[in-house]
């Protein structure tokens, strides 16, 4: 059957070498503890160094450079979405959800290489940081630890094969659709008045994530260590990411949860402040930055 991921993969007009299209611990770019800990130090050391530079620079702009990234990241997390659709639909249909989630076999070739898509793209996203430092933005503690640490999460999934993956991945990439291009229109000045529910989607996702990475992870357990419990089969992958996922999400969870309440719902005594026109400059100030931290 032709399909997109069969015209996009198997008819290109040369041939990658397999570390690129496979992945390939310790061959494949940033599949190594090293290369991945240097990259996210690098992170850090960069926009807190160009936090420093701006400290007393006027703020950059950069307009039509953040609109593109935003296009790419919007773009380029609907075509993902649409090739990883294609690949696990017929799984369901054919062999039911619990084999797509937690079959070996759901770990196809087409699978890994999507997923190291995906994990590239979270290096990309990075830049995020890099546009709000140069914009003098406040840095959050949510945005910096959650943009390094995904890009974490996505490391250790890919070296413990955790087929499991995709249902995160999914449900992500359609969050980031939306909001990459909420970004890139708010730059150019449109306004939308659903701005808040960005940051529900994201609490929405990590829930619906939260559920299926510990029923995974019950699965597994229960399935190697405990089999008087009930379970259906087994779910493959390793251990040890699959704790790190669960113990990940459930801080995001957290955070995300924590920041919806601090950025939407004020204190009765902020409300009466900003009504009085004590805190308005102040309030607006704070939420424009605050809203930055859901990327």
């Amino acid at each position: 059957m032709y399909s997109l991921a069969t015209f996009l993969l198997d008819k290109i007009p040369f041939r990658l070498p397999p570390h690129l299209y496979s992945y390939v611990s310790g061959v494949t770019p940033l599949s190594t503890n090293k290369a991945v800990f240097m990259a996210l130090t690098s992170y850090l050391v960069i926009i807190f160094s160009i936090k420093a530079v701006m400290k007393n620079q006027q703020p950059l702009k950069l307009t039509r450079l953040f609109q593109l990234h935003n296009v790419v990241l919007s773009s380029g997390s609907l075509l993902l979405l649409a090739l990883m659709l294609e690949e696990i639909l017929p799984m369901i249909w054919n062999h039911g959800l619990h084999y797509a989630m937690c079959s070996e076999h759901a770990w196809t070739p087409r699978m890994e290489f999507y997923y190291m898509v995906n994990y590239y793209f979270k290096y990309q996203e990075l830049l995020d940081t890099v546009f709000l430092s140069l914009k003098k933005k406040p840095l959050q503690f949510l945005h910096v630890f959650h943009h390094s640490a995904t890009a974490l999460l996505c490391y250790t999934q890919l070296n413990g094969k955790t087929s499991i993956s995709w249902t995160v991945i999914v449900l992500n990439l359609a969050v980031h659709v939306v909001m990459y291009y909420y970004y890139y229109a708010t730059a150019g000045g449109a306004k939308f008045w659903w701005k808040k529910y960005l940051t529900t989607m994201q609490i929405t996702q990590f829930i619906i994530d939260l559920f299926v990475v510990y029923f995974g992870t019950y699965e597994r357990v229960a399935f190697n260590y405990y089999p008087n419990l009930p379970y259906i089969a087994n779910c493959s992958g390793s251990g040890k990411a699959a704790a790190f996922g669960c113990a990940l999400l459930t801080s995001y969870l957290g955070l995300f949860i924590n920041f919806y309440f601090q950025t939407y719902k004020k204190p009765a005594a902020s409300k009466k402040s900003a009504a009085n026109g004590v805190a308005n400059g102040h309030a607006n100030g704070k939420a424009n930055g605050k809203l930055n931290a859901t990327t």
